[in-house]
């Protein structure tokens, strides 16, 4: 099998393409930055082509002369708080919305499945109950999760054979994320507020890797949510755990999203995902959150 990854300097593109190498598949990893001269055209011995994904003809031709069987786009502009900014806002959509739907009408013109990363965010937060995959009662919060909600839009219309994977709570060895903020904060503060009425999953790109791939494997199309198992939980709680397992001596004070500050983008205070889906589709769900985090304190205290 050969693949399209995009985005494979970031969290997820970066362990797709392991996951791929390690099943002994053709990986094409894309990003809009450069290489040096001295990675040779390839990242981390992976094969690596540049590749602004809102250029509609850079993508065609792309996708045309690779011939993927599947696309993976992890690609995306995911500082939720900088797409606020009126000033960055047409590039958010363009990123977001019009950059996939080049990266669809590529992949479908070229027979392949596509496989596009969502969010929670398509979603109000609203209420206490997980939120079904083939729920479509959308009401983003933020510019963010429109543009995403755009980019699912443009996937379902124009793929015949298309995977919708919302996730949550992002984090992997290859970027920043909450827990590499945690543990940078927990080296110089003994006391931190966390938001505690924010409740969700954490998702370790590691082990989502390998959904993914299991995933462009079978024809089970549509929308699928997948995030670690071990339960709902608020940023407070994985704060609390990170500090443990980390074993740093650190207060942690929950608060509500009101008294640690207004933001510039509003965030769902429900992003309990259903997973239910990736068992009757028969995909083997992934572990539990807790354990995720040991593996990944082990993964990055080594780099």
């Amino acid at each position: 099998m050969k693949v399209v990854v995009t985005g494979v300097r970031g969290q997820l593109g970066y362990d797709v393409m392991n996951e791929l190498a390690g099943r002994g598949y053709e990986g094409l990893g894309t990003d809009i930055l450069p290489l040096d001269e001295k990675d040779g055209g390839t990242l981390h011995g992976h094969p690596y082509a540049q590749l602004d994904i809102t250029d509609r003809e850079a993508v065609h031709a792309l996708i045309r002369a690779y011939k993927p069987d599947a696309v993976v786009h992890c690609a995306a502009w995911t500082n939720v708080d900088g797409a606020e900014d009126p000033a960055n806002q047409d590039k958010v959509y363009a990123v977001n919305a019009l950059g996939t739907r080049n990266i669809a009408e590529a992949a479908e013109a070229a027979g392949a499945k596509m496989l596009y990363l969502s969010t929670d965010y398509v979603f109000s937060g609203e209420g206490t109950e997980p939120w079904d995959p083939d729920c479509t009662e959308y009401r983003p919060l933020n510019y963010y999760g429109k543009t995403k909600l755009e980019g699912e839009k443009a996937v379902r219309d124009l793929v015949s054979r298309f995977f919708i994977v919302r996730i949550a709570w992002v984090f992997g060895v290859n970027g920043s994320n909450f827990v590499k903020t945690m543990l940078r904060l927990g080296q110089t503060h003994d006391t931190l507020r966390v938001v505690n009425d924010q409740i969700g999953t954490p998702t370790f790109t590691y082990d989502l890797a390998r959904l993914l791939v299991d995933m462009i494997e079978t024809t089970e199309y549509g929308y699928y949510h997948a995030t670690n198992e071990g339960g709902y939980i608020s940023w407070y709680t994985f704060a609390c755990e990170i500090f443990k397992q980390a074993g740093l001596s650190v207060h942690v004070i929950p608060v509500t999203t009101a008294e640690y500050g207004v933001s510039k983008a509003s965030r769902p205070f429900n992003s309990r995902l259903d997973k239910e889906k990736l068992t009757r589709k028969g995909f083997v769900r992934l572990p539990a959150w807790s354990d995720a985090l040991e593996r990944y304190l082990k993964m990055i205290s080594v780099r």
